[in-house]
């Protein structure tokens, strides 16, 4: 049915507009928004979804002229005599008052994280579904987004399968490393990742400014000993901490580290950033997490008696993560797919033997995480349409 308007009037002298609802809400709308966002033809363009009207055009301190309305409509006359028309399932879903746009945040950058610890049961779907059925495509992304990895099973023993999963989405996230890059034992390795030693906790990248946000890995031959992925929930660690140490969590989320990574690959590359390793919101919620002990640079650029602190701050960090109710631990088997929150999570490997031949080898690639949640509102979309 949607929802129906009682009444709708202008108030303070023609530059609100308030709407009564059927359900006895009341919604309020400025003019100058309304006037805005005008839906016709000469104001907005329908095939872009976008807006015509400039600021420019715009009269900050417009007011309306008339207003008429129905149950399922509004009708404003501006002073200029042109006339805007507003749909009431529109209307009601922009409303200012703080719980519905609470609600339509969350619509928005669906669903909420959702912590976890050692306890963890890795969520598992089927490769090859996830690549032709959107219901199990919409399972995969959503649970990515809310508990910040998952585990897809049965993709081939070959190089490729993860540019598969980057068409699924839309597009992979090109680096320094290339479009896909191998993980295996190298000699002369340009990254720590390459060789058979053991990988302390950490995110991708940060050495850019913008570090990717999903990262896709695909393991195509798996060591007999040793390999073992370990897994931790940085955002989760990052709460623990704050309750445990509050000084040291403002150490870590106020102190800009250097991070640099220079060498060879897919063109050469001599990068360079600054990031806090705990990134907050103006909420002072965490939504970035920015380490890589390898790739921390030696300069560090803070007054010398700051830095025993931010180290004290950093161990107590990374102990919290190493601890045993925090990390989850598993082997990759050939054909697996581990598709993870490069933001949230911070990932490591035991070590394994060296051999004379490759005994271990992984497929990874990077993703953008503006593309995978336009994909995750595309396939919600076309989930519930089936409904």
């Amino acid at each position: 049915m949607g929802c129906v308007i009682e009444k709708a009037e202008v108030l303070d002298g023609a530059h609100l507009m308030r709407i009564i609802w059927q359900d006895g809400t009341d919604s309020i709308y400025p003019a100058v928004w309304l006037r805005d966002n005008c839906q016709c033809p000469d104001c907005y363009l329908d095939s872009a979804k976008a807006r015509k009207l400039l600021i420019e055009a715009l009269d900050v301190y417009v007011g309306i002229k008339d207003l008429m309305f129905d149950r399922k409509k509004v009708h404003i006359m501006w002073p200029n005599d042109h006339h805007s028309e507003y749909g009431a399932d529109w209307l009601k879903k922009r409303c200012f008052s703080q719980q519905a746009r609470e609600r339509l945040q969350k619509e928005l950058f669906l669903p909420e994280c959702q912590y976890w610890g050692s306890e963890f049961q890795l969520p598992t779907l089927d490769f090859e579904d996830v690549l032709k059925d959107d219901e199990h495509a919409y399972r995969w992304l959503s649970s990515l987004k809310k508990v910040g990895i998952v585990r897809l099973t049965g993709a081939a023993d070959k190089r490729g399968e993860v540019l598969k999963l980057g068409k699924r989405i839309g597009f992979l996230y090109l680096t320094f490393y290339g479009h896909t890059w191998q993980v295996q034992d190298k000699i002369d390795a340009n990254n720590v990742a390459y060789t058979t030693g053991k990988l302390s906790f950490h995110t991708d990248y940060p050495a850019l400014h913008h570090p990717p946000g999903v990262q896709l890995l695909h393991c195509i031959k798996q060591t007999v000993t040793g390999g073992e992925s370990e897994i931790v929930d940085g955002f989760n660690v990052c709460q623990k901490l704050k309750e445990k140490n509050p000084r040291a969590f403002q150490i870590l989320s106020s102190t800009f580290v250097d991070f640099t990574d220079i060498g060879v690959d897919y063109c050469d590359f001599s990068v360079q950033s600054k990031h806090k390793i705990i990134e907050l919101d103006d909420k002072d919620q965490v939504v970035r997490i920015n380490f890589n002990n390898a790739t921390r640079d030696t300069i560090f650029d803070v007054p010398v008696e700051r830095v025993q602190p931010f180290y004290a701050a950093l161990k107590e960090f990374v102990d919290l993560m190493n601890c045993k109710d925090f990390k989850f631990t598993f082997k990759m088997n050939p054909g697996d797919v581990i598709t993870f929150d490069n933001w949230r999570l911070l990932h490591g490997r035991r070590s394994y033997e060296a051999g004379t031949e490759i005994t271990r080898h992984l497929e990874g690639a990077y993703a953008d995480w503006d593309v995978v949640m336009s994909r995750l509102r595309i396939l919600r979309q076309s989930v519930q349409s089936r409904d």
